[in-house]
């Protein structure tokens, strides 16, 4: 089991507030910013409230305050100021610290805290693109550099996935507009990131298209019977991790053996094991470098 993380190096408080190292060193030389404590083997380390300032402090300095008038700020009035600035502001950047915080401390009523209050002011795709996918972009850089342990990163990832999903199921009460495409989406075996299928599931829904949504880890076989019930089917997955890029062409060509028997439907992929691999040669097959790409590609009704 996974205790909060309480002590944090430099380097962690860097890549979770995206204020350099050498910045936090000269704010805490000139204006006494923050306090570092050491181990009993005389090395620095940096608590959760310490953590905490520095975001809040991040905060106001990303929105134009000088580091000089925050240091003459009380430390008890600092969190006071920046909730009024993203009160008045709806600022995203507030936001993104609030999410942090509560994946350090496995804090769920500070993230539906959070997203709460970005969801009173913005539509759902305004706070995934604006949020939550820079949030995600951070949380693998963070994972990288071990400032946070996998269970932090599978605690927030599933409290995103919930939100995706709560937001998908008001559409599915809703009778599809169109009869075709049927829109088919899974992951391949061995595949478990979803967040970004589940995303493009929402927006399907939310156009009014039929979307059959499998989820991870789907047998390729188990995809022929739906081939061949509709007469159009575009099939869509999403490679992060499985299979890899060398062997993702060869997936592709078993993948259109197995559901174009009798027709040619469409493939779309995404992915980071899709950028080197080399799937030119299909012509049914449409890569993808960006969710909001596939967005675009439904919003031109293909």
């Amino acid at each position: 089991m996974n205790a909060i993380k309480d002590h944090f190096s430099i380097k962690d408080l860097e890549n979770l507030s995206g204020i350099k190292a050498h910045t936090i060193r000269i704010w805490e030389k000139r204006y006494r910013l923050l306090s570092p404590k050491r181990t009993n083997t005389n090395i620095r380390f940096y608590t959760l409230k310490s953590l905490q300032k520095l975001l809040n402090v991040a905060s106001l300095y990303n929105h134009g305050y000088k580091i000089s008038k925050i240091a003459k700020i009380p430390e008890t009035e600092i969190p006071v100021l920046v909730r009024e600035i993203a009160s008045i502001s709806n600022n995203k950047g507030h936001s993104l610290n609030d999410i942090k915080m509560a994946m350090m401390n496995f804090d769920q009523a500070l993230f539906y805290n959070a997203y709460n209050n970005l969801i009173s002011e913005k539509s759902f795709r305004d706070v995934f693109f604006e949020v939550f996918i820079p949030f995600l972009n951070d949380l693998g850089i963070l994972w990288q550099t071990d400032t946070i342990s996998p269970a932090h990163e599978h605690f927030i990832s599933n409290l995103i996935k919930q939100k995706i999903i709560a937001n998908t199921e008001k559409l599915q009460q809703i009778t599809p507009v169109y009869e075709e495409p049927v829109f088919v989406l899974f992951l391949p075996n061995n595949e478990v990131h979803e967040i970004g299928l589940l995303y493009i599931n929402y927006e399907i829904m939310l156009r009014g298209y039929k979307s059959i949504y499998l989820g991870q880890s789907v047998p390729m076989e188990g995809l022929q019977n739906i081939a061949m019930h509709y007469s159009k089917v575009i099939f869509i997955s999403y490679f992060t991790i499985a299979p890899s890029a060398n062997d993702l062409a060869s997936y592709i060509k078993n993948l259109n053996m197995c559901v174009n028997t009798n027709t040619q439907h469409p493939i779309w992929v995404l992915g980071s094991q899709t950028k080197n691999a080399d799937i030119s040669l299909f012509k049914n097959v449409s890569r993808f470098s960006r969710l909001d790409d596939v967005v675009k590609k439904l919003q031109g009704q293909f």
